[in-house]
């Protein structure tokens, strides 16, 4: 397998060839003179697009077609620190796929093109994720059951809180256990549920048992209006025998018609990069879909909103995952309401984490959408002010601008929430060091722009490229426009244009030689009038930037594998005398516009007299968490080398 130009290219190349064989363009001029003006016109525009002069300014695209069996769709991506890429599907927000338990993943090497499909034990599409210190990637979420819209739900269902009040027994309840109303109408649960035993304290007299709970979704045995109830009442479960059946039982509130959203699952897993392969670890306590994973300095991590097994948005439940244990602990000292996917980063503070504003919807509009500081400390939360458009941040996109040491954060683009036709072109920043942060204008983009992919580059820039104008590219409204901002001069450049169209379910990520990769793309529609289903976009592209068009990378030609918080690397290279930076970039695992793991770090440089760089390393777990980076050095050029990977403890 092997990287593939754009059909356009391609045709361009064919197209060449063809003048040069017959020699007399006045010949094609004479025959068809205004369609052999286009073509000329058009063999120009592709050779003037692949000269050196335009790349150097504006970098190439390249489109990557994988053979048909390894097409996916591309939902999640993350850089390993193999050098691979892992693009993970599951049913890939395909219906007839989730039917079938046909989830799947894909491991592609962008240094050779060779692509190989991995086992994918559950349905990870629409989990959370992020690297755990020792390099795997921790995965966590997913879909229970796809959405039914309004108008296509055929029996009425609702949430069922399963209750049991013996302490010394938990239930495991199988999907099709029957409930049963007062009235006698029955309901049968639609995935499985685990109760766990009550608890108890005290003895004696003063014995109290708390009944314990988990939350099932139940539809009636009937179609139709006939299983419609909007009355609270206790409902018996038919399978238990009668010691169970006096102390377990459900609580349901009201059953409709109405529209049923995704819902999410509690599996966990991790993702070996070295295996390839996924390994069970503890499920969460709560399910989720659409969750957000922030990794903590001390390694741990923190589960953050979502949808849950019933398909509503969880009002408040976090939790935090010990990657020594394997296991999730429920937080209730972090109850704390956020919309979906939102963006949330480690500040360089311990327990002081930055939320964006960045979000993927689901839950009301005035609820959770205002930006600002969340002190884990005491679960306080301090909003910021400034932000243009506060009303067009779902679906927008954040990263760190620049060196994480400088705290400054970006945010870009957006849409209004639900599916609003609205979209945004702003770009504000924020410096998170001030006295009394609060957002400030940037440039704005060429065009309002949901659905943004924002990349770290070694180069301190951001590429800032694909999105759609409307709410999952309607009226197609992809956007086929790059830009590079420039975090020391806030201000944007365009670049040379991409190819594919990017936009609900796409991802960006820079890769180990300094080029970035995009994935994916969901349209709604493939016509301007919205009549025409879009097929999913299974193609890559790879953005080659104008630094590597601008003379030969540096090379490291040595470098630790591993290295300490607080300690000097020593690195070697022919190249030391043009070297003026280096960064650490942290790699990506990127999902709706959404990636809170990626992070550049500045480091500064110390010249040996034997030529060799001593490279400082930061020594706070808050601005550089434990985990694998990858080393570039940058010359006198602004070309960065190759990255050599870098195991940071």
């Amino acid at each position: 397998m092997r990287r593939l130009l754009s059909r356009a290219a391609r045709a361009v190349l064919g197209r060449r060839r063809l003048i040069a064989m017959i020699g007399v363009p006045t010949v094609l001029l004479a025959v068809n003179a205004p369609p052999a003006f286009a073509w000329i016109s058009e063999v120009r525009h592709e050779a003037w697009l692949h000269s050196a002069e335009y790349t150097a300014a504006n970098g190439r695209w390249d489109v990557v077609e994988l053979p048909a069996d390894v097409r996916i769709n591309a939902i999640h991506a993350a850089m390993l620190p193999t050098g691979k890429v892992l693009l993970v599907a599951g049913s890939g927000n395909d219906q007839e796929q989730f039917d079938a338990g046909t989830f799947r993943t894909l491991v592609y090497d962008p240094a050779t093109g060779d692509a190989t499909e991995i086992d994918t034990p559950s349905d990870l599409f629409c989990g959370g994720h992020t690297f755990l210190p020792d390099g795997k990637l921790l995965v966590a979420g997913g879909t229970q059951r796809y959405e039914v819209l309004d108008g296509f739900v055929t029996r009425a269902a609702g949430a069922m809180r399963i209750r049991n009040e013996n302490p010394d027994r938990e239930l495991h309840l199988d999907a099709g256990t029957v409930f049963r109303d007062p009235d006698g109408r029955d309901y049968t649960l639609t995935s499985p549920a685990h109760v766990m035993a009550a608890t108890k304290t005290g003895e004696g007299d003063g014995t109290v048992v708390t009944a314990s709970e988990t939350i099932g979704f139940v539809e009636s045995t009937e179609e139709g209006a006939a299983g419609v109830t909007d009355r609270p009442a206790q409902y018996a479960i038919l399978s238990l025998d009668p010691a169970d059946a006096a102390n377990v039982y459900g609580m349901g509130d009201k059953m409709t018609l109405d529209k049923q959203d995704f819902q999410g699952i509690a599996d966990s897993y991790e993702f070996d990069p070295v295996a390839e392969k996924y390994v069970r670890v503890g499920d969460m306590t709560q399910k989720r879909w659409y969750p957000t994973l922030t990794g903590l300095p001390d390694g741990q991590v923190l589960a953050i909103s979502g949808l849950d097994g019933t398909g509503q948005i969880l009002p408040g439940q976090n939790e935090v995952y010990d990657p020594a244990t394997k296991r999730w602990t429920d937080r209730p000292d972090l109850f704390r309401y956020f919309p979906t996917y939102p963006a949330i980063f480690q500040t360089r503070q311990e327990g002081r984490l930055f939320y964006s504003g960045s979000n993927a919807g689901y839950g009301p509009a005035d609820a959770g959408r205002v930006p600002g500081f969340w002190n884990l400390a005491d679960n306080s939360f301090a909003p910021v002010p400034g932000l243009r458009e506060p009303e067009l941040m779902e679906t927008s996109g954040s990263s760190w601008a620049g060196p994480v040491q400088d705290q400054r954060m970006v945010v870009v683009g957006g849409g209004g929430v639900g599916e609003s036709p609205v979209s945004s072109a702003r770009i504000d920043t924020i410096d998170l060091r001030a006295p009394a942060p609060a957002f400030t204008p940037g440039p704005d983009l060429r065009t309002p722009t949901r659905y943004p992919s924002v990349v770290q580059l070694p180069t301190d820039d951001l590429l800032i490229t694909g999105g759609s104008a409307d709410y999952r590219g309607k009226g197609a409204s992809d956007i086929l426009q790059a830009n590079l901002y420039h975090p020391g001069t806030n201000t944007l450049s365009a670049v040379a244009d991409p190819l594919v169209g990017r936009d609900y379910h796409a991802e960006a990520l820079l890769l180990p030689n300094g080029q970035v990769l995009t994935a994916g793309g969901n349209s709604l529609f493939k016509n301007v009038d919205n009549t025409k289903p879009a097929p999913f976009e299974q193609r890559l592209e790879i953005y080659t930037p104008p630094y590597l068009f601008h003379g030969p990378q540096p090379v490291i030609a040595t470098a630790p594998e591993e290295a300490g918080l607080g300690t000097t690397m020593t690195v070697t290279s022919p190249d030391a005398a043009r070297v003026t930076q280096a960064r650490l970039i942290r790699p990506s695992a990127v999902t709706h516009a959404t990636d809170v793991d990626q992070r550049s770090v500045r480091l500064d440089i110390a010249r040996d007299p034997d030529g060799s760089l001593g490279l400082a390393v930061p020594a706070e777990p808050a601005l550089v968490p434990p985990g694998w980076y990858m080393l570039f050095l940058v010359d006198d050029a602004g070309v960065p080398s190759v990255a050599s990977w870098v195991h940071l403890r």
